[in-house]
């Protein structure tokens, strides 16, 4: 499906864009965050228990059915070197879970007309050396573009300044890296088509990424709590949650890499990101034929079920669709998932990198998920099934 040709219908007047405003209000505060521990459900509550204990999760859990919050908990530390408890509005780095965001944030401008699907990188960067790369190529991984997490370990000399987005785009501007492939040839997943789309934003709206994130989608959504943070504009991170290393426990230095945002760099809330999928489901965010189209499967995996939509992980078994994204990067790991039919949302924020999102078989059974077997994890740090 081609979502250019749907386009957001504009309020006319000064009323009815406030009549708007009051509607998404309205759905906003009868989202209740309200939740009873001595209320919640016990299987859910015992199955966590066991993932702290003997998995080492570390980390804030929400489970959510038809809107209302099954089950959330805090797991462990924010600071382990300080004992600095986590609690349910700590904010984790989404890591690529940040990539469903940057895709809506996309999808938004093409239903507003300010950007069409088949424009390409050059049109927004003329000197880009990749010709014939769209959105929709960069949307659904297909672009062929290396990726700037690797070449920039030779190209960014000063290792102690964060790159920004616009220098990232310079890297591969100046020193033309050899592309994975030609454009649409396949599916590679890559965290450099975020990125650009992160800086298409950027050139097309005319404001930094992470202010057009909190008006197009962390305010609408009434996320209070999540916000984009790059380490080119703070020298530390205002988070108190620090990423672990996996064996020794150690706090990850963040690096040069952590400024560069959109394909990661979102950090947020439990409650914040299942307030997002009632936005979403509510039609606060996008229409839904412009869902139905990011949810569509798009990659060439011969992994059967599995594949990817427009920044969205997709599972399609007969009649029960479910999307979802997953994250790793220093330290963080995060699982997102939503699904479709039954209303279910579950949210995993760990900043302790090691197996525990990876035995989650019997959650899944719990809510009646069909996802059940999510056993590795790939080079970039996503899920292998």
């Amino acid at each position: 499906m081609n979502i250019g040709a749907y386009f957001l219908v504009s309020c006319s007047s000064p009323e009815a864009k406030q009549q708007e405003i009051k509607v998404n209000q309205a759905k906003q505060d009868s989202i209740s965050l309200v939740y009873d521990p001595t209320k919640g459900d016990p299987q859910i509550d015992s199955f966590m228990q066991n993932l702290h204990k003997k998995s080492g999760f570390n980390g804030n859990v929400l489970v959510a059915k038809k809107g209302k919050i099954l089950y959330e908990g805090s797991f462990g530390w924010a600071n382990y070197l300080l004992k600095d408890s986590l609690n349910i509005d700590s904010q984790f780095e989404l890591a690529s879970a940040s990539k469903p965001m940057t895709a809506l944030a996309t999808l938004k401008l093409v239903e507003e007309g300010k950007l069409k699907m088949d424009q390409t990188v050059n049109d927004f960067y003329p000197d880009f050396p990749f010709p014939g790369i769209t959105i929709k190529q960069l949307l659904s991984h297909r672009s062929g573009l290396p990726n700037y997490v690797y070449f920039s370990e030779k190209a960014w000399k000063d290792r102690k300044k964060a790159m920004t987005n616009q220098d990232a785009m310079n890297l591969l501007i100046e020193h033309k890296p050899n592309r994975y492939g030609a454009p649409d040839g396949r599916f590679h997943y890559n965290n450099s088509n975020f990125m650009v789309l992160a800086s298409i934003i950027e050139k097309v709206t005319g404001k930094d990424f992470a202010v057009y994130m909190k008006e197009a989608i962390f305010d609408p959504a009434g996320m209070k709590h999540t916000n984009v943070y790059s380490k080119a504009v703070y020298e530390k991170i205002p988070t108190k949650v620090i990423g672990h290393d996996k064996i020794w426990r150690r706090s990850v230095v963040q690096n040069y890499l952590d400024g560069p945002v959109g394909d990661k760099g979102i950090y947020s809330t439990v409650e914040d990101m299942y307030l997002l999928d009632r936005a979403i489901r509510d039609g606060r965010i996008l229409q839904q034929a412009t869902l139905d189209s990011a949810y569509t499967p798009r990659s060439d995996s011969k992994r059967g079920l599995f594949s990817y939509g427009y920044g969205w992980r997709t599972f399609s078994p007969p009649g029960n669709p479910v999307v979802y994204h997953t994250g790793w990067w220093h330290g963080f790991k995060s699982l997102y998932v939503r699904d479709l039919k039954n209303d279910v949302v579950i949210v995993l924020l760990t900043n302790m990198a090691n197996g525990s999102l990876n035995n989650l078989d019997n959650l899944y059974k719990i809510l009646e998920i069909p996802i059940l077997r999510q056993n590795a994890y790939d080079a970039n740090g996503e899920f292998v099934h």
